[in-house]
C-alpha cells in the first residue's frame, strides 16, 4: 500500500473534489472511486452516458522503422494486422506464458504506435519492453504528458459530431472544445464510448466541457467503482485480478488474442504447448441463484463439496441485482451450466457458470 504522501493524482484532481469525488489509493494513485454512488452511475452508463478520468493509465509511444518488429516480438496479437488509425487488444507475456499486463495499442502513423498500459503497471511494463524487444525501436514513456478521459454510454455520440466517422476499435485526431485530442473509441464497459488523450494540461477544460454538454443526456461523473461492475459484467479482465504473471492467456480464454501463425514472440513456446494439451483451469464467469452477501476476490470456488478454484473479481451486479463475478476453476469443472458453490464467510451459496459475458447485450 501507498501512504497518502506517496499517492499520485491526475491533472483531474481538483475536478473530482469539485464534483463530491470520493478518493481512494489505486495503483499507487489517489482516485474516485465514486461521485454519487455506484449504483447511479452504472446506471448513467448502461442508460444514457458517463464521463471517467483515465488519466492514471499508461500511455507509451513506440516508433522507428523497427517498431512493427518490436512489439509483434513482445506481444501475443499480430501489430501487422493494424492499419494506420486502427486499434487491438493484446497481451504481453513473461517467458513463462504469464500476463506481464493487457493492453490496447493504436497505430498512429506506418511507424508510430501509442501503447495504453495499466496504471499500476507504467514503470514494470516500461523497463520490460525496453529491456526484451529483440529489434530496436524508441519506446518513450509519455504517462507524465497525457491525461485521458472516457466517455461511456449509448448517448456518448449525441456529444461528437464526429461519432459517424470514427469506427469502433479506430482511433483519430479531433479537436475538441478547442483542445487537440487523439480519439479512440475502444471502450472497457460493454456501452459505445470514446477516449480522449490530450495533453495533461487541457484535461480540466475538457472535462467541465463535457459535462456541461452532456447534461441535456444525464451525463454523470463516474468513479472506479462503476467502471469495475460494468467491466466485470462483461467480463472483461482486470490486470492484477483477473489476468497475472501467474495466468496465461488460454486459461483466462483469450486465446483469440493469441496470434501463434506470426512468428516467436515471448511466451509463444510455452502458450503453443498449453494450446496442444489443453489447460488444466479456466477462468469461468458465473451467476449467484440465490440471494446471497456479493462474491469477492480469493472466496473459495466449490463444485460438489470439493474446492475447485477460488474468485478473482466478484460484485453485486447493479443491472441484474443478483451477484456475478470471475474466478479460475479446475477444467473439469469449468463447463458452462455447472453448477458450484461459493464459500461466503464459512457459509455455502449456489451459483451456476454462465457464458461470457453476464450481461448479453440487446437481450
Amino acid at each position: 500500500m501507498h501512504s497518502a504522501e506517496t499517492l499520485k493524482r491526475t491533472p483531474l484532481y481538483a475536478a473530482h473534489l469539485e464534483c463530491g469525488g470520493k478518493m481512494v489509493s489505486f495503483g499507487g494513485w489517489e482516485m474516485p472511486v465514486q461521485y454519487s454512488g455506484i449504483l447511479a452511475e452504472h446506471t448513467a452508463v448502461r442508460e444514457r452516458v458517463g464521463l471517467f478520468d483515465i488519466s492514471h493509465m499508461g500511455e507509451f509511444l513506440v516508433a522507428g522503422p523497427n517498431a512493427e518488429r518490436a512489439l509483434n516480438g513482445l506481444l501475443t496479437n499480430d501489430v501487422t494486422k493494424l492499419g494506420v488509425g486502427q486499434a487491438q487488444y493484446t497481451l504481453m507475456c513473461n517467458e513463462g506464458g504469464g500476463v506481464v499486463d493487457d493492453l490496447i495499442v493504436y497505430r498512429l502513423e506506418p511507424s508510430v504506435y501509442l501503447v495504453i498500459v495499466n496504471a499500476g503497471n507504467i514503470e514494470k511494463d516500461f523497463e520490460w519492453m525496453n529491456n526484451k524487444a529483440t529489434v530496436s525501436a524508441v519506446i518513450e514513456n509519455q504517462s507524465d504528458r497525457y491525461a485521458a478521459l472516457a466517455l461511456q454510454g449509448p448517448a456518448a455520440s449525441k456529444l461528437f459530431d464526429f461519432s459517424a466517422a470514427l469506427p469502433h476499435f479506430h482511433i483519430q485526431r479531433h479537436t475538441i472544445f478547442g483542445k487537440e485530442c487523439w480519439v479512440a473509441r475502444t471502450g472497457y464497459t460493454g456501452e459505445d464510448g470514446f477516449e480522449l488523450f490530450c495533453e495533461a494540461a487541457d484535461a480540466p477544460h475538457l472535462w467541465r466541457m463535457l459535462l456541461a454538454k452532456g447534461k441535456e443526456f444525464g451525463i454523470q461523473p463516474c468513479g472506479l467503482g462503476a467502471r469495475d461492475t460494468l467491466r466485470l459484467e462483461m467480463c472483461y479482465p482486470l490486470h492484477g485480478n483477473d489476468l497475472t504473471e501467474e495466468t496465461t492467456p488460454l486459461e483466462a480464454g483469450l486465446g483469440k488474442f493469441v496470434s501463434f501463425d506470426k512468428g516467436a514472440f515471448i511466451g509463444s513456446d510455452v502458450l503453443a504447448e498449453q494450446k496442444a494439451k489443453g489447460v488444466d483451469r479456466k477462468l469461468v464467469a458465473f451467476t449467484m441463484t440465490e440471494k446471497s452477501p456479493p462474491p469477492r476476490p480469493h472466496y473459495p470456488i466449490l463444485a460438489n463439496g470439493r474446492k475447485v478454484g477460488e474468485i478473482t473479481s466478484g460484485t453485486q451486479s447493479p443491472t441484474l441485482g443478483i451477484g456475478v463475478g470471475m474466478g479460475y476453476v479446475e477444467a473439469a469443472s469449468a463447463s458452462v451450466g455447472t453448477p458450484i458453490e461459493i464459500e461466503i464467510r464459512g457459509k455455502k451459496f449456489v451459483a451456476i457458470i454462465q457464458k461470457k459475458p453476464i450481461l448479453k447485450k440487446g437481450s
